[in-house]
């Protein structure tokens, strides 16, 4: 993964990698940040804490599934629910009127928390292979693809989740309960 950000607008690739981390500020993240409108059909009906929980078991299900294409599909559902987090946080309703065309998350993610567009961009160019994986065609996404995808929304959820000011502590492997 890069470890530095470019200046220069990227290309997204049909195998993007995943961008390199940067902080999202949470809807307490300081006074100047406003929060944008966004019409009120497309705004999480759960909490932010609630979509980060399900994100989490996203990852932990995903973790487990052993074909690639719904491993793939699992986890970029879980990077969804995280950018679905930040909207819950970040945006509010738009004034009624006159109903907007469908939008991506993604794009929205995009303009509630522009230092998250690298991430959105990464996620949006996968959400074909997802759909694909999803209606079960074969061999659409590889074994690594689907664990590169598992690493980056792993690391994107960490990111909205310290950005919105929730702490994560991963559970240690081989501890008595």
């Amino acid at each position: 993964m890069p470890a530095n950000r470019s200046t220069q607008p990227s290309n997204v690739s049909r195998f993007p990698t995943a961008p390199a981390t940067a902080p999202v500020t949470g809807a307490a993240g300081g006074a100047s940040r406003q929060q944008l409108p966004v019409p009120a059909h497309a705004l999480p009906h759960r909490t932010p804490r609630e979509l980060l929980t399900l994100a989490r078991r996203g990852l932990e299900e995903a973790a487990e599934i052993r074909t690639d294409g719904m491993r793939y599909a699992t986890a970029h559902l879980a990077a969804l629910r995280a950018a679905a987090a930040v909207l819950a946080a970040r945006a509010v309703p738009a004034a009624p009127g006159r109903r907007s065309k469908v939008t991506s998350v993604w794009s929205l993610l995009v303009l509630v928390a522009p230092e998250l567009s690298d991430w959105a961009a990464y996620f949006a160019a996968g959400a074909s292979k997802r759909s694909a994986a999803e209606a079960g065609i074969p061999r659409v996404v590889t074994a690594r693809e689907a664990d590169d995808l598992m690493r980056s929304a792993e690391q994107f959820i960490a990111v909205v989740e310290v950005g919105l000011g929730f702490s994560y502590q991963p559970r240690l492997e081989g501890l008595a309960s």
